[in-house]
């Protein structure tokens, strides 16, 4: 199948596949530049028709993360609608629903290593999530007086922490151990947590 995507020109695209299997099975650093080519069934010569090496090939498969990332992030913030806590709540579990369904982008994305500063075209489709990211916090965070506003970066930096921390934990356990409560309520409940610290929920929220 591999074989016949390169036949029809679609080599590039084959080996971001393949690139993400191998990520999802051995993580960033444990495959070569051949395995990829091997798994997307062409020479490893072939691949530097399309990529300068294995990071290249890395950097591409984050890439495309992002833009997927960045669609989910905008369609789970629906404009600060219906209401901005719960567009900024949508947008928390945007990122454990990306990171279950994408795991092999997600790793590239954010466990890989990848220089957003050397690639223009990745350095904006992460900023494009970032940016969503920070609206939701910027347009909830309207509702504190302004001297005990956080800045928009920082508020939505320690939302992305507190998600990736569950991910890595409890959403992307090793096959045998057992998170002790679901992904999303652990979540929900720190969020809740970090937003009454805020002022922005009642006590009883």
């Amino acid at each position: 199948m591999a074989k016949q995507g390169y036949h029809h020109g679609n080599l590039r695209q084959a080996l971001v596949d393949a690139s993400l299997r191998l990520i999802e099975e051995k993580g960033p650093q444990g495959f070569t530049l051949s395995e990829a080519a091997k798994e997307a069934g062409v020479t490893p010569a072939a691949v530097y028709r399309h990529f300068q090496g294995r990071e290249d090939l890395i950097a591409e498969a984050a890439r495309q993360g992002f833009e997927i990332f960045g669609d989910l992030m905008e369609h789970a913030y629906n404009g600060g609608k219906p209401s901005a806590l719960a567009a900024f709540e949508a947008t928390g579990r945007a990122y454990l629903s990306f990171a279950r369904k994408f795991p092999g982008h997600y790793v590239a994305m954010f466990e890989s290593g990848v220089n957003l500063a050397g690639n223009p075209d990745l350095a904006r489709a992460a900023g494009r999530a970032r940016a969503t990211q920070e609206a939701a916090a910027a347009t909830l965070s309207e509702h504190l007086p302004p001297d005990r506003r956080p800045p928009a970066a920082m508020f939505a930096a320690h939302v992305q922490a507190m998600s990736h921390g569950i991910v890595e934990l409890f959403a992307r356990a090793r096959p045998g151990t057992r998170a002790p409560f679901a992904p999303e309520d652990l979540l929900e409940t720190g969020i809740g947590i970090y937003l009454r610290g805020l002022g922005l929920l009642p006590p009883d929220r």
